[in-house]
């Protein structure tokens, strides 16, 4: 399926309130956040405007990922120049993009979609840092240093440790992470 045809089906999808991504030549359901989810992402918004107020972290920007553009994510936070995404519509390219974040949600494909599917279509899409905040395990993984569809480095912490984010000037104390782990 090409790019454009997913784009349709996700557009007439969206008019009934559903998020579908596609990667891996597999279309997905975007599950509905729940509170705790939008507690994680509202934090990491605040951090890094505090820590880097000439970025914005965009919540649920759809990007084109993959190697040759031919997949579609939509990550929970998608950290960017300020006025980056202006007037480029639904899916944008993302080669301007910094890190993209993904928070895991308690679902089935949790373990696919977020913990290999989208590490390897950000990795191609060569985005320079994927922070993964993995309520599952109460750990957050930094991948970074994407080179030929993967990234050759990846960090991970226990929440209530700090964890720097590679060449962007944040750390992040996840201390706060616990009180939102069930």
């Amino acid at each position: 399926m090409s790019s454009a045809a997913f784009e349709a089906i996700a557009e007439a999808a969206a008019q009934q309130d559903v998020t579908l991504e596609f990667l891996a030549g597999k279309i997905g359901v975007k599950p509905v956040p729940d509170g705790d989810h939008g507690q994680i992402v509202m934090w990491l918004i605040r951090q890094c405007i505090l820590q880097r107020p000439d970025l914005s972290l965009f919540p649920e920007q759809g990007l084109r990922v993959e190697a040759y553009r031919t997949g579609n994510a939509r990550p929970d936070g998608a950290l960017a120049p300020a006025e980056y995404f202006a007037g480029k519509g639904e899916w944008a390219d993302p080669s301007g993009v910094l890190m993209v974040v993904e928070v895991t949600s308690y679902d089935r494909d949790t373990d696919r979609r977020d913990r290999e599917d989208k590490p390897r279509a950000y990795a191609e899409s060569a985005i320079p840092v994927m922070l993964l905040v993995d309520r599952s395990n109460g750990t957050v993984v930094v991948h970074s240093n994407p080179e030929r569809g993967r990234y050759r480095d990846t960090h991970t912490a226990d929440y209530g440790e700090s964890i720097e984010l590679p060449g962007l000037g944040i750390t992040l104390d996840t201390e706060i992470l616990k009180a939102y782990a069930r």
